[in-house]
């Protein structure tokens, strides 16, 4: 039985576009059918795309990812993923933005000591990365609020009909749907307010 080709892809949301990592996993030559994308953050590997790849990994099979951190960005969890496809389901994985990252080259033991440290440096770079990100968007959020910009749905402001309409819908002369259409409001909006 032939050694099958996998690419595994990964962006941290749904409004990221993959198509740079499906570019380069068709460039290497892995059919699309091979191609596995999840669109969540690498914080950990509990993701449904991943699962389904690495479960139908074999021996000699090849696992091929556009940069360390498309894998994941957790240091602890990358080495174990990685050790767990080298060592335990033997296949091997090509990193393709760094070249050094190639299980298949250099099985001798200086080869896979150079790659183990390769592979502890981009890890840790990837994981690094998150937390600078996470410090990032904590920074802003907080410059954001203290220039006052609200974060959340805006408030939803009484139309100036509101208390004649609702009087009207209280005493039951016109229905929930006409008080919203009078007020011109999404229903939501309507039982907000009420609710206020």
């Amino acid at each position: 039985m032939k050694n099958k080709v996998f690419g595994y892809g990964r962006v941290s949301s749904k409004e990221q576009n993959e198509e740079r990592q499906i570019l380069a996993f068709k460039e290497y030559g892995i059919e699309e059918r091979d191609i596995y994308i999840d669109k969540q953050s690498g914080k950990d590997f509990e993701r449904k795309q991943y699962s389904i790849v690495k479960n139908i990994l074999r021996e000699n099979d090849l696992l091929v990812i556009k940069s360390i951190d498309r894998l994941g960005r957790n240091y602890n969890a990358i080495i174990e993923e990685w050790k767990e496809i080298t060592k335990n389901i033997k296949a091997d994985i090509v990193v393709l933005d760094m070249p050094l990252l190639d299980t298949r080259n250099n099985k001798d033991l200086l080869g896979t000591f150079i790659s183990d440290l390769v592979l502890q440096i981009l890890s840790y770079v990837a994981e690094q990365e998150r937390s600078f990100i996470k410090q990032r968007q904590k920074e802003g959020i907080s410059n954001a609020k203290n220039k006052g910009i609200r974060f959340g749905r805006p408030k939803i402001e009484k139309p100036s009909n509101y208390d004649y309409v609702i009087e009207l819908w209280k005493n039951k002369k016109i229905k929930s749907k006409e008080a919203i259409e009078m007020l011109n409001l999404k229903p939501n909006s309507f039982y907000n307010l009420l609710k206020r």
